[in-house]
């Protein structure tokens, strides 16, 4: 269950990895660099989705439709438009039905979408279209972005590395540090993975910022959005700061550099906080411009909170200032159903002064979600940005 996230997101300068015909390690056990000699995914059969012009029928669909064996329920959901027209999701952990022919839960899938129809995308091994790692480690999803090329479009998925604790609850699990997958997708075919890599040593601190939390792309720098919070803090928000890179380099934290208050630094330790944790953002977020204002949408204190909030501010340093909450979506204690990682699309049924937002729905009660996976799907709902 991914309810927590922070990763890297590489869009640009990685184009020389794609003439690699074998894996490249030369630059360290943290990274892995893969070409393709045949397609390393296929598109399942269409899944029929009707018209999906509003929001409602969005709902509809996502409640009602029964899926494919492939992908039965998942959460996450961050969103991208390709160059012809289809739009790319992805999602975390992931059911599948009984009836499928491989794993049955995997850390993460992916769906295309075109105009009345949905293909899942599976990898040739019918896993996790990011594969886990040999010791058992997997990928949750948080962002997505594609960069157009000649000929394809180059898309990177920031991610990060979970594995699981003992026990088989929810929440029984430990996230490990950020990782990169990028994806080479040519009009009307399936996206191959290109490469992976995972970015810096595994860790569990959650004080420490998640950098890749939630990235923005604007004027040839790419904003990357870290979150942290005390070790012990459970009731609270994260906090929020920001680092920039040149895309070329976006996968280097050491030429990245943090905003101080005042200036860009290249000292990490002087990054000031955006937004505070009291009353602050979620691990994961949203993060983009519209015209000349930049926003932030989260849920306010994590999974625990039950506010939609939208700050705003002038540009990617903030200052961040939230507005009333513009809706509600509180976990309920009673029932066991959790909801959480409100994302933004800012390209899904674009209408001006507003945003269409997800939100994962997923239950402390792994049994309600494995009978009846349509409880386990992102939600959606327009909200108007304050102005």
């Amino acid at each position: 269950m991914a309810l927590v996230t922070g990763a890297v997101l590489v869009v640009g300068g990685v184009g020389a990895g794609l003439a690699l015909d074998h894996a490249d390690r030369s630059a360290g056990p943290d990274r892995l660099t893969l070409t393709p000699k045949e397609p390393t995914t296929v598109l399942e059969p269409c899944i029929p989705t009707g018209d999906l012009a509003t929001v409602d029928q969005l709902n509809a669909f996502v409640t009602r439709t029964r899926g494919s064996v492939a992908f039965a329920g998942g959460d996450v959901g961050a969103s991208v438009r390709l160059q012809d027209g289809r739009g790319m999701f992805v999602f975390g952990d992931t059911l599948r039905g009984p009836d499928f022919d491989g794993q049955q839960f995997v850390r993460n899938s992916m769906l295309l979408f075109s105009p009345g129809c949905g293909r899942v995308v599976l990898p040739r091994d019918r896993g996790a279209v990011v594969p886990d790692r040999p010791d058992g480690v997997g990928y949750w999803p948080m962002s997505i972005a594609s960069v157009p090329r000649d000929g394809y479009d180059l898309v990177g998925v920031s991610v990060q590395r979970v594995r699981s604790t003992k026990g088989s609850g929810v929440f029984d699990f430990e996230i490990l540090g950020p990782a990169v997958a990028l994806f080479r997708v040519l009009p009307g075919q399936a996206p191959d993975l290109v490469s992976l890599r995972d970015v810096g040593p595994d860790t569990v601190d959650p004080s420490r910022p998640m950098w890749g939390a939630a990235t923005a792309i604007d004027d040839g720098w790419v904003y990357v959005y870290g979150t942290s919070r005390d070790r012990a803090a459970v009731s609270t928000g994260f906090d929020l700061r920001v680092a920039r890179s040149r895309p070329e380099t976006v996968g280097d934290p050491t030429a990245w550099e943090f905003w101080d208050g005042r200036a860009w630094t290249p000292d990490e330790a002087r990054a000031r906080v955006l937004i505070p944790r009291r009353g602050g953002v979620s691990q994961t977020l949203s993060v983009f411009h519209d015209g000349d204002r930049w926003y932030a949408v989260s849920k306010r204190d994590e999974v625990l909170g039950r506010d939609l909030v939208v700050w705003q501010a002038p540009g990617p340093t903030g200052p961040f200032v939230a507005a009333p909450p513009v809706a509600e979506i509180p976990s309920d204690a009673v029932s066991g159903t959790l909801r959480y990682l409100p994302l933004a699309h800012p390209d899904l049924l674009p209408e001006p002064g507003t945003v269409v937002v997800s939100y994962s729905e997923n239950n402390t009660d792994f049994t309600v979600v494995r009978d009846d996976p349509r409880r386990y799907r992102p939600r959606f709902l327009r909200v108007r940005l304050p102005q």
